[in-house]
């Protein structure tokens, strides 16, 4: 294909919030656009996830599109904290008022992209073997899209029922929930307690004849405070949505929390006390992100809240001894995604369940009727891992990204990503990540910071558009010193002196041992900010023509 007739302006890969509202974007400007994801529908990781429990721990209400009145005012959510067949039928509803759905190809593998600096076009190869081209290729894959596996002796050996997380079988054709798998007197063993985890350990407890939790890594867990949203509630909701989005648009997580004007340190023991128990009690992330605000920076600070935490677990937890086990010995309350619970403590009070931690003892084979440990063999008829991802980066691993200088981004980013704004990447000219590194991928509530993502790159190619520009790559320079301004800010907080999929660390996956900041940890405000000041400075540090 010549330069002139490329088979899309632009490519977006992705279905989920991101993805969609970005081809939405790009529809409006007016440009050619095709979608594509290996799922069978929208949704992106709402489609997949469709496990026993699984919701939403942002509140319903603000993990919405909040471009759209339309959407904001025809949608009425039920919880406070949507469960997944909710969540996904409100993207269904989003898609079909954005009038995208002939746009996009699904069941559809993306093999390479490979940039073609003579035509100034990128070449995508799908999984049947065919090619499409653009001039602007957009990547909204997710942070946490690539599910990881363990690689015990044996993992495919159980003869039973064995279900990983994300690859829950649905309930049938086009339905939006999962199969009700019938736990009745079932001896299930959950391998993995991160967020995922929690959620499905306390559904499945409600049921089993015996459940046994085999724990890596304990977790600082808080209370959800799930609840039913009424009618004069979501009415009242919709009545004042203008001043809840603004809110949420300026506070640092685009969650409705802001953080404490004073510090854990500068209060008595007394008033702590008090402000730590009414964040407890609250709804939410507000005690991870409503709370002092040097929890993340100061270490004796950050020493009285996990305090405060592990008090309250053991107030839930009646043996002492199995508490210990649930508290976390090697990083601080906040410093690693906190899950968020309902009930997950108190599982552990019933009789049927049974709490394994390997590393005291370690899973050493998984056997055709259940798991061997180094102490004994656990019989089971369900195995459930909840095993995570390989985050951030992982999905942009699994495509061949060739830039104009022949390197895979890959390779590029073997230790580790060097990105601007972490939207692009210097040497893949007119490749756009969102929601992805260096950009508040996971540290942020997705559906608003991803949509100001979107929003910013829109008015950069209105630029372009109105000038007559058509290529676009960030300077060395202007993406150097942002990938150490990354650095600089991750380096001063807890966060990057903890093993955590935020720093790059994830024992699941081969390789991924390198500490390296896949996140950036200034804030959603501090980062728009950012953004509008190279806007307005000629998107400064952008190289275009």
């Amino acid at each position: 294909m010549d330069s002139k007739s490329p088979s899309y302006d632009a490519i977006v890969i992705g279905a989920g919030f991101t993805g969609m509202y970005q081809l939405y974007m790009l529809r409006k400007m007016g440009l050619s656009v095709k979608g594509y994801d290996l799922a069978e529908d929208f949704g992106g990781n709402w489609y997949r996830n469709r496990y026993p429990g699984c919701r939403v721990d942002t509140e319903s209400h603000v993990y919405c599109y909040a471009f759209s009145a339309d959407i904001l005012q025809e949608w009425s959510w039920s919880e406070q904290y949507a469960s997944q067949p909710e969540v996904l039928r409100y993207l269904n509803f989003a898609v079909d008022k954005m009038d995208i759905r002939e746009h996009y190809q699904f069941n559809t593998l993306i093999i390479s992209a490979k940039y073609s600096d003579a035509q100034n076009l990128w070449f995508v190869e799908l999984g049947d073997g065919s090619t499409q081209s653009c001039r602007f290729l957009f990547s909204a894959t997710g942070p946490l899209s690539i599910p990881q596996m363990p690689s015990y002796d044996g993992v495919n050996s159980f003869l039973g029922e064995a279900y990983h997380s994300y690859f829950w079988p649905r309930d049938e054709a086009g339905s939006p929930t999962g199969k009700n798998i019938d736990f009745t007197g079932k001896r299930v063993g959950v391998v993995g307690t991160g967020a995922t985890g929690v959620q499905i350990i306390t559904e499945v407890a409600k049921s089993a004849g015996e459940l046994f939790v085999f724990q890596r890594t304990p977790n600082w867990c808080a209370p959800l405070g799930n609840g039913p949203i009424d009618t004069k509630m979501m009415d009242g909701i919709k009545e004042n949505y203008g001043e809840i989005i603004d809110f949420v648009k300026n506070t640092q997580s685009g969650m409705p929390h802001t953080f404490l004007d004073k510090s854990a340190l500068e209060v008595s023991d007394e008033e702590r006390e008090i402000i730590l128990e009414k964040l407890y009690k609250e709804p939410g992330y507000g005690i991870w992100f409503g709370n002092f605000y040097d929890l993340f920076t100061n270490k004796e600070a950050n020493i009285l809240v996990s305090k405060f935490i592990e008090k309250k677990i053991r107030e839930r937890v009646n043996d002492q001894q199995i508490a210990d086990k649930l508290i976390p010995k090697n990083h601080g309350f906040g410093t690693k995604r906190v899950p968020l619970e309902s009930g997950y403590y108190e599982v552990f009070n019933q009789n049927n369940v049974h709490l394994i931690d390997i590393h005291e003892d370690p899973i050493v084979k998984i056997l055709p009727n259940g798991i061997r440990t180094g102490s004994r063999d656990h019989e089971l008829d369900i195995i459930i891992y909840a095993t995570g991802f390989d985050g951030i980066t992982g999905a942009l691993d699994k495509i061949e990204i060739v830039g104009k200088n022949g390197d895979s981004l890959k390779e590029v980013w073997a230790d580790g990503p060097s990105t601007y704004l972490g939207l692009q990447v210097s040497g893949f000219p007119n490749f756009f990540t969102l929601v992805a590194a260096h950009n508040g991928a996971g540290f942020c509530n997705i559906p608003i910071c991803g949509q100001m993502q979107v929003e910013w790159i829109d008015k950069m190619l209105r630029h372009m558009k109105q000038h007559s520009l058509e290529f676009v790559e960030p300077s060395v320079q202007a993406e150097n010193e942002w990938t150490e301004e990354v650095y600089r800010l991750m380096e001063k907080t807890l966060l990057g002196q903890t093993d955590s999929w935020f720093m790059g660390i994830n024992s699941n996956v081969a390789g991924k041992n390198k500490r390296r900041a896949l996140v950036y940890v200034g804030g959603s405000v501090r980062y728009r900010e950012t953004c509008e000041a190279i806007e307005r400075d000629g998107y400064k540090g952008f190289l275009m023509r």
